[in-house]
């Protein structure tokens, strides 16, 4: 007698349940990575949406390190690191800027959680119909423009940072109101402007690559006058409110970019004007390198309490210059 055994439809069931057991695996380790990469932060993130009442026009994100709350625990005050937005795209979408807000702060609570701080990221548009309103830079526009969503995003930073202190020390979370802020490239140019603007909320400030040339604390040069940003000639017309010199210049600063770093701001027309970008190319240099020494000789003979750093053999790269903005802060930090 023969016997005859049919495996047709058989094999392709276990072969199914095999790899649908897989995909599962693959899922589930998916899912586990995710929850360990990610958890960390978004647990402890809160999301605060555009409040005019409260006087700011955008979406901002606070993310509290371990290391915050427990020194709130403790009867200690907190401080909060501002890192403005640099999304780099032109759209007149809020969530373009939100998403990219959210991920700066990915990117970035490693550091809050080094320094034991609070961090906090606005969500600025940069707008794509007005596009020459380079707000993440915290231009000359951002000062004059009508626009209320735009206008003043100086004073909406400051909204948001006030209405975070307000709620975390509902949470039991007391804060500094002076805050600590960094950025590079066009969030080191904010970070830079906005702490000549408002020194009397700074505790310290870390500047990196800020466009090829920081805003000068002074109001001419060789007896040029110097406007915002390229210095601060006007800055009491656009503001309604004069520099405050002696509040500037005990801020701890920081300023460095690379030595090969090419990235000039004055090249755009969406951050400068071309009369003030070709009247510190005349009377600086033509490259952001060209003109670091004479910023650092204004600085330096203006009083500030300004670091320049010039790191060999880097150019426009945040990641590799980072541990200097992070050291200094630890350095102020401890030095409280």
């Amino acid at each position: 007698m023969t016997v005859h055994f049919s495996f047709n439809g058989i094999l392709p069931k276990v072969f199914m349940k095999i790899i649908l057991r897989i995909l599962v695996g693959i899922i589930i380790v998916f899912l586990i990575v995710i929850a360990v990469v990610m958890g960390p932060y978004t647990l402890r993130l809160q999301h605060f949406e555009a409040s005019p009442a409260h006087g700011y026009q955008a979406d901002f994100y606070l993310y509290i390190s371990p290391d915050a709350k427990r020194a709130a625990q403790s009867g200690k005050s907190a401080t909060i690191l501002v890192q403005p937005n640099n999304s780099g795209i032109n759209s007149d979408d809020p969530e373009v800027h939100r998403n990219d807000a959210w991920w700066t702060g990915f990117g970035r609570y490693r550091i809050a959680n080094e320094l034991g701080v609070v961090l906090l990221v606005p969500a600025f548009i940069r707008p794509g119909e007005d596009w020459f309103i380079y707000t993440h830079a915290l231009d000359r526009d951002t000062l004059t423009t009508e626009r209320s969503d735009l206008n003043r995003i100086d004073l909406q930073l400051i909204a948001m940072i006030d209405r975070a202190r307000l709620e975390l020390a509902a949470d039991g979370i007391q804060t500094d109101k002076k805050i600590l802020i960094q950025g590079f490239s066009a969030s080191g140019m904010f970070a830079n402007r906005f702490t000549i603007l408002h020194p009397d909320r700074v505790k310290a400030a870390t500047i990196g690559s800020p466009g090829g040339w920081p805003i000068l604390p002074v109001a001419a040069f060789n007896g040029e006058q110097l406007p915002y940003p390229a210095g601060i000639a006007d800055l009491e017309s656009l503001t309604g409110m004069p520099f405050d010199a002696a509040a500037y210049n005990i801020v701890p600063q920081l300023i460095y970019v690379g030595s090969l770093d090419d990235n000039d701001s004055l090249d755009f027309t969406d951050g400068w004007d071309e009369e003030s970008a070709a009247r510190v190319n005349r009377l600086f240099g033509e490259d952001p390198i060209s003109r670091w020494e004479d910023a650092v000789e204004i600085y330096h003979m203006s009083g500030t309490n300004a670091r320049f750093l010039l790191v060999d053999g880097i150019g426009h790269d945040r990641k590799a210059l980072q541990h200097y903005s992070t050291e200094f802060f630890k350095e102020v930090l401890n030095n409280e």
